[in-house]
């Protein structure tokens, strides 16, 4: 777990550095217009929040990639569940092909996004990923910004010696994984670092309803297809 951690925050750290040297250069002035003294901090995070965050007080935009976002965009089971997956390959971002490459230069583009959206007063209260939100974002891949990320992000990660791969994966069918599963059946699944186990009580269309068994006994659960596992319970 160690090395894949290691792994994975060399990889935000090569975000980071994507993030501010080339997408805050070329939107600094402009976010300094609208309010003198902003600035921009990138840190890799130890869970998978994935996020912008504007401090008024201190005028600092920070952008935080998580440790296991980073690990969940490397295989096609666990990206599905993210919507920067979903954006790539709905709107046709890098040609809507997915890989590692773009799902990280294209997550890069999501949160900066956000933040010239916070600087634009375009983000409300229960309106986030607003017309406003996807407007600026079709404007970072469309003005080749988001090229320029996922080429700096290639090369540094080359030169560093950590491996980014940037061959296309498909996502899983929801049928066929929908299929795999019957009502009865033992699962287990893991939520951060705990692993829970119980059984389905319905299939759903993407996820489907577990109850709790064991110490879990008493809980309902409503997992992603993709997060479940075979288990042979007593």
């Amino acid at each position: 777990m160690s090395n894949s951690n290691d792994y994975a925050r060399k990889l935000g750290k090569l975000m980071c550095n994507a993030t501010e040297q080339v997408l805050w250069p070329a939107a600094a002035s402009r976010v300094q217009q609208r309010l003198p003294g902003s600035t921009l901090a990138c840190r890799v995070g130890s869970g998978q929040a994935t996020y912008h965050r504007f401090d008024p007080q201190r005028k600092q935009h920070t952008i935080t990639y998580g440790l296991r976002m980073i690990q969940a965009k490397h295989h096609p089971h666990t990206a599905e569940g993210w919507l920067s997956s979903r954006e790539v390959h709905q709107r046709g971002y890098f040609g809507g092909q997915l890989s590692t490459l773009n799902l990280l230069a294209h997550t890069c583009c999501h949160e900066f996004a956000h933040l010239l959206q916070q600087n634009a007063g375009k983000r409300y209260r229960g309106s986030v990923h607003n017309r406003h939100f996807y407007g600026i974002l079709d404007e970072l891949h469309n003005n080749g910004s988001a090229h320029e990320v996922r080429q700096i992000l290639a090369e540094h990660s080359k030169q560093s010696g950590v491996s980014l791969p940037s061959r296309p994966f498909e996502l899983p069918d929801p049928d066929v994984q929908r299929a795999r599963w019957r009502v009865g059946e033992a699962v287990l699944f893991a939520q951060g670092l705990q692993e829970f186990q119980g059984r389905i009580t319905r299939v759903n269309r993407k996820t489907c309803t577990v109850a709790g068994t064991g110490q879990f006994r008493g809980r309902r659960y409503r997992v992603p297809l993709q997060m479940l596992k075979q288990a042979n319970l007593s």
